[in-house]
């Protein structure tokens, strides 16, 4: 017997005259793939640009130099590799070396003053309450719209005795406080820019704070919570992101403080060219035109925000692992 396959009426079959070709599965185009890429190109594009391309120059820079022949380069000029001659020379400078201590003890003292008042202010506007939040929020997050050119003209004229109607009013409560002498110039820059990020910072700190369900706000009234217990249990713990991101970008301004005493230089002689980092690396580079040393104090002050912004992360990872 042989065996016969019986095909159902109608079905169309290979060897029938007429019939269509089976269809291939459809295959998926690359291109696809590709659409992802067309969202984050133009990002990582200027984010090349602007960002990666200048470091990888400067690290060029740092570890070169430009000979000149002649008594003004009129007989030419070589490029020769320095190795790390440049960073040794930047680090020779006893002024280099000052500033940085001195931005150090600045972000040491302010940061934790400038978020803690941003957290108090945070915790303030977002409490039952609170009236006219929106206003508030405003008012406190306005002087960052402020340059900080301006607002350190505007300081400067307050900080001077004989302009300044707060020094006048001191003066008539028999205080003579000297805003810019050698041992306050410091912190008067700490006031400006305090009073430039706090409304910043309050600002990410509010906006963490509302993620909070209402439901643990209930729970906490209903546990017999106060304000002071809420804040210590619920809202800090919960807002712990934003603090550290908060610490985190005030440690790299810290470090790339430039404008506000470059301003207030005008004002005193309590401020040399070489007040901060990158004061000295500018005067290095504009002033004295060495291009390579200044390159190699950039590196270094972006060597040391690295640091200290992971360095700081790593003792909170520890310290919640540990938890």
């Amino acid at each position: 017997m042989t065996a016969t396959t019986r095909t159902a009426p109608g079905a169309d079959s290979p060897d029938r005259p007429g019939t269509a070709p089976a269809v291939p599965p459809r295959r998926r185009f690359p291109s696809r793939a590709l659409i992802p890429w067309g969202f984050v190109g133009p990002f990582l594009t200027l984010f090349a640009l602007c960002f990666v391309l200048p470091i990888l120059y400067a690290l060029y820079q740092s570890l070169i130099q430009i000979r000149r022949f002649g008594l003004f380069g009129e007989e030419g000029r070589e490029t020769v590799f320095a190795g790390f001659d440049n960073y040794a020379r930047a680090l020779g400078q006893e002024t280099f070396v000052d500033s940085i201590g001195r931005v150090l003890l600045f972000g040491v003292v302010q940061v934790p003053v400038m978020i803690g008042l941003a957290l108090v202010l945070a915790l303030l506007l977002e409490s039952a309450s609170a009236r006219w939040p929106g206003f508030f929020r405003a008012l406190y997050f306005m002087p960052y719209g402020v340059p900080g050119v301006v607002a350190s003209l505007l300081w400067g004229f307050l900080y001077v005795p004989g302009l300044s109607p707060v020094l006048d009013v001191a003066g008539w409560a028999g205080l003579e406080p000297d805003l810019l002498g050698p041992n306050s110039v410091l912190w008067s820059i700490a006031n400006i820019i305090t009073w430039l990020f706090i409304g910043y910072n309050m600002l990410i700190l509010v906006a963490q704070l509302k993620t909070i369900p209402s439901e643990l706000y209930e729970s906490a009234r209903i546990d017999g919570a106060g304000p002071l217990q809420t804040a210590w249990n619920i809202q800090l713990p919960l807002i712990r992101p934003a603090l550290v991101l908060t610490t985190v970008f005030s440690i790299i301004g810290t470090l790339q403080l430039f404008a506000e005493p470059q301003i207030l230089a005008a004002f005193t002689v309590n401020i040399d060219s070489a007040y901060t980092p990158n004061m000295a690396a500018y005067n290095s580079a504009f002033t004295d035109n060495d291009y390579n040393v200044a390159a190699a104090q950039s590196v270094i002050v972006a060597l040391t925000a690295f640091v200290l912004s992971f360095g700081f992360l790593w003792l909170v990872n520890r310290k919640d692992r540990r938890r």
